[in-house]
């Protein structure tokens, strides 16, 4: 390390730690025995670690992790369908009005999610989709099918010519050649839109205060802020349900992280 660049490092770490105190502090708090949590000193080390806090966590908010995972996977699934094909139609086969529909696709991330909620509230009442799996997936996915349009498109956009020629020339017909050869070529780009789309369903919450928030089935997110309104004496088993809820998203990010900076900067630059 230069004598310049030793004063850049420090601060990168104190802003680090900073940023992620929160985070500790979540952690520090969900393996702290119940009695200690009401002392006037809080203990900045669990001294006496408990998991206490995780067992109850994992006892009553079991099913509200199922119901996350079932709708995270949900919301992949059909963003991919949808705008996979989506994608190669505007990148590959040149689409007329293309460039309109990714300018209204631009516009469509730009709505406040507060106000799509109020619109699907009223779609739901009359179609009897309050409360339920599918209404969540299908609200979940109405944000990350823009976004996962928008980044096919721009993948597909670099692919070179002669691959996608020598397939038709090969008697390859148009869904054929998505298929064969411009999905497997696109596997970075499926694995950020589908880690994308996971995490905005996984972390949700004003499409699930909305249009889930009676139903037998709640997402972590809307389980974790009843669980604070019925139970404000065991902090331990709150927290211990905010690091289970962040563990899955966590993963995610260390495992597939070279594939998302491929994913994002695929076609940035052409040849």
């Amino acid at each position: 390390m230069t004598d310049r660049s030793w004063p850049k490092t420090v601060l990168g770490i104190v802003f680090t730690a900073f940023m992620l105190f929160p985070v500790y502090w979540m952690v520090n708090v969900s393996l702290t025995p119940t009695g200690d949590l009401r002392r006037s000193t809080p203990n900045w080390f669990p001294s006496e670690p408990t998991f206490e806090g995780y067992a109850a966590a994992l006892s009553q908010q079991l099913p509200s992790l199922a119901t996350s995972l079932v709708v995270g996977l949900g919301c992949v699934a059909v963003t991919v369908v949808i705008a996979a094909p989506a994608g190669y139609a505007l990148a590959v086969l040149k689409l007329r009005g293309g460039r309109t529909l990714n300018f209204l696709l631009l516009v469509a991330q730009m709505i406040p999610a507060v106000v799509m909620a109020m619109g699907f509230y009223a779609i739901y009442v009359r179609l009897g989709l309050l409360n339920t799996v599918w209404g969540l997936i299908v609200a979940d996915s109405t944000i990350a099918v823009p976004f996962g349009v928008l980044l096919y498109t721009t993948f597909m956009a670099g692919i070179p010519a002669d691959l996608v020629h020598a397939a038709r020339i090969d008697g390859a017909g148009t869904w054929r050649t998505f298929t064969a050869v411009v999905l497997p070529v696109s596997r970075n780009s499926t694995l950020t839109v589908s880690l994308f789309a996971f995490l905005w369903a996984w972390s949700d919450f004003i499409f699930a205060s909305t249009l889930s928030r009676s139903g037998e089935f709640v997402p972590i997110t809307l389980g974790i802020y009843q669980y604070i309104g019925n139970n404000t004496t065991q902090w331990n088993a709150i927290m211990a349900t905010a690091v289970v809820a962040s563990l899955p998203a966590a993963i995610l990010l260390v495992v597939a992280q070279r594939y998302v900076a491929a994913g994002v900067t695929a076609g940035a630059v052409k040849d």
